[in-house]
């Protein structure tokens, strides 16, 4: 049930938050405000999980929002004015906060099973009988769970496309035949979701949620090279400097 939940708000949620940021603003700066997940993973795993927080991750949290405000606020005169939409920042902020949030719902329903598995008297390092692929538990589990977690997302996309678009068949198969795009969501799926996601799950077994975040959070400074190359945007020496100020902010939360 929590990785369930974990689904809903991460992936239904979260990513959707993610995908209308993309648009709005850009891969770019949507994964720069992805640095809020950290902060929430701290806050929330100290309400949920009893993880502490040092005196430190205040001052983490101003540096990481100053971070983001360095790269997305410009000056024009005596005038300091948002340089994106801000429909497309509140939907890259809510992704933000909900990765962190969905990542600490995942942390309690992994420590169930771990405590299941203990419970039963088997080793994490044990191999399930009958395995057509020999994975002890400790790296099986977290890809089970993240099975769990994108099957509630599938369901509750899919209910999502069907309440809210009438023609949803003529979308979806129109979707379908677009042989870019799906070649293009395939490998977004199998680095992200499948891969990418496992990992972070199997990070949170043996580091704190607000560890594995600041990890995590250094994807809005590796994407300014990619993001530069692939899409030939723009990159300002502020907006290089915001990012890594944001980062380093992650970190402070936990050292």
């Amino acid at each position: 049930m929590w990785l369930l939940l974990s689904g809903v708000v991460g992936y239904v949620i979260g990513d959707y938050c993610l995908m209308q940021g993309y648009i709005l603003i850009g891969s770019r700066f949507g994964q720069l405000f992805m640095t809020l997940s950290a902060p929430t993973a701290a806050l929330t795993g100290r309400l949920f999980l009893g993880e502490q927080m040092r005196p430190l991750a205040i001052i983490g949290m101003v540096v990481t929002l100053s971070g983001i405000a360095m790269s997305i606020l410009s000056k024009k005169g005596d005038t300091v004015s948002l340089s994106l939409p801000r429909k497309g920042i509140f939907f890259a902020a809510m992704a933000g906060i909900c990765q962190g949030f969905g990542l600490v719902l995942s942390k309690i329903g992994l420590q169930h099973y771990d405590a299941a598995i203990a419970a039963l008297g088997v080793s994490q390092q044990a191999v399930p009988d009958g395995a057509l692929l020999p994975m002890p538990l400790f790296l099986s589990v977290p890809f089970a769970a993240t099975m769990i977690r994108a099957t509630m997302g599938l369901l509750g996309f899919f209910l999502l496309l069907v309440l809210f678009n009438k023609d949803w068949k003529a979308k979806l198969g129109h979707a379908v035949h677009d042989r870019t795009a799906i070649w293009c969501v395939l490998g977004a799926t199998v680095f992200g979701p499948f891969v990418g996601v496992s990992a972070s799950l199997l990070a949170t077994q043996y580091t704190s949620t607000g560890i594995a975040q600041t990890l995590f959070a250094l994807t809005p400074v590796l994407i300014i090279a990619p993001a530069a190359w692939l899409f030939r945007q723009k990159v300002t020496v502020r907006e290089v400097i915001g990012a890594v100020v944001s980062v380093a902010g992650v970190s402070l939360f936990f050292i």
